[in-house]
């Protein structure tokens, strides 16, 4: 796969990832109200306000990009099938998503719910990754 074709895959992610944590976000703020003040909590965040918050919205496509490029020097690993591309999602989610969280959970005053929205986001964002990857790569072999 050529870096174009990496930073491509890798941004298409990205924005389908987007739209999933927002989704998530959303429904866990109906769920449970006090996740939507905690937001808003400018000691734990930044305001929306500050243009530092910027930074924030372009997480999901860098990590889009890394996990493209990721993917493309383990697809042989994981299998370049609908199953391998949801291992390697699993995959990324136990090795990333589960350590950080509960570094963040034990370090940081961030409630439960908080943490559990960003861990199942983490979840259905790797493997949201993984599916697109391996249908990409099952188009490009057809």
């Amino acid at each position: 796969m050529t870096i174009k074709k990496v930073v491509l895959l890798g941004l298409l992610v990205g924005l389908v990832n987007f739209i999933a944590q927002m989704l998530i976000s959303k429904i866990f703020g109906i769920i449970f109200p006090a996740v939507n003040a905690e937001y808003q909590n400018t000691n734990l965040f930044r305001a929306f306000n500050d243009p530092l918050m910027l930074l924030f919205f372009v997480y999901p496509f860098v990590q889009g990009i890394i996990l493209a490029w990721f993917w493309n020097k383990t697809k042989n690993i994981f299998g370049e099938n609908l199953k391998g591309g949801i291992n390697f999602g699993i995959t990324y989610w136990i090795v990333a998503t589960i350590p950080g969280m509960f570094a963040t959970y034990s370090s940081m005053p961030y409630s439960l719910a908080i943490v559990t929205s960003w861990l199942l986001g983490g979840l259905v964002s790797g493997i949201l990754a993984g599916i697109i990857f391996a249908r990409t790569l099952h188009i490009e072999n057809k």
